[in-house]
């Protein structure tokens, strides 16, 4: 059923939502006139359904397939609907956690609930100036992980999911070759993506923190443009490129 050239996933907010208006017309048409060969992915912090509006809209190509909310939901891009071998699992660990967590951290400094109410994950905005270690260690203790980026956001996910955990999971579902994949990302909630060992893009105007992470990645390479920009010339540099040209 999948039998595509390259598997493409892709961040959004600042990697494949980046860039000029002439780069995405070209991009995204490529993308969508050559589903049969890019096979796309968008992974995520942003809900599911949100990306569902945006596509529904045209702002964006309808992928294959979403992973949403920071690996915790999973969805089939014709349908939006849940990938259920996948998600069931998620749902089994995070055990209905939102109110135990918001509960837990109700009086720790330096937090503030983000104004959505994801399912499978709880989040928050965070100052750096007073988060405290207990904070991440009462998360940890509680059984789930905590994803910090940008200086500012605080994702609680369940235990060992992740961006990349779906994304391997996802590739092993289809039963597809994990050496097409190529994974893009520009903030250090990317980071999973690209421990999977996977060939990854971190594109040029990606967060401080994470190009320090990426250094002692071999399978990473740090574009120096920005964005969709970076994206094309990752592709580029794993000598994928000629297959935008396939339609």
């Amino acid at each position: 059923m999948y039998n595509h050239n390259l598997i493409l996933a892709t961040d959004l907010d600042g990697t494949f939502l980046e860039g000029d208006h002439q780069t995405k017309e070209f991009f995204y048409n490529q993308v969508f006139n050559l589903r049969e060969t890019i096979l796309l992915i968008y992974v995520t912090g942003r809900p599911a359904a949100t990306v569902e509006e945006f596509c529904k809209m045209g702002y964006l190509p309808r992928p294959h397939f979403i992973i949403g909310d920071h690996g915790t939901h999973i969805v089939d891009g014709e349908n939006f609907k849940p990938v259920d071998h996948l998600q069931n699992p998620i749902i089994e660990k995070w055990n209905n956690g939102n109110e135990c967590l918001k509960t837990l951290l109700s009086d720790d400094i330096g937090l503030t609930l983000q104004p959505l109410d994801p399912p499978y994950r709880v989040a928050y905005y965070y100052d750096q100036h007073y988060l405290q270690n207990s904070t991440l260690h009462k998360i940890e203790n509680a059984g789930f992980d905590a994803i910090l980026s940008c200086d500012m956001y605080l994702d609680i996910v369940p235990r060992g999911v992740n961006k990349g955990s779906s994304l391997l999971n996802l590739i092993d579902h289809l039963g597809m070759n994990s050496d097409l994949a190529i994974t893009c990302g520009d903030s250090l909630n990317d980071l999973s993506l690209f421990q999977t060992g996977l060939k990854s893009i971190a594109v040029g105007n990606s967060e401080p923190k994470l190009i320090t992470k990426i250094k002692e990645l071999s399978n990473v390479y740090y574009s120096r443009f920005p964005g969709l920009s970076g994206i094309i010339d990752g592709l580029h540099f794993f000598e994928k490129i000629h297959l935008l040209s396939d339609s």
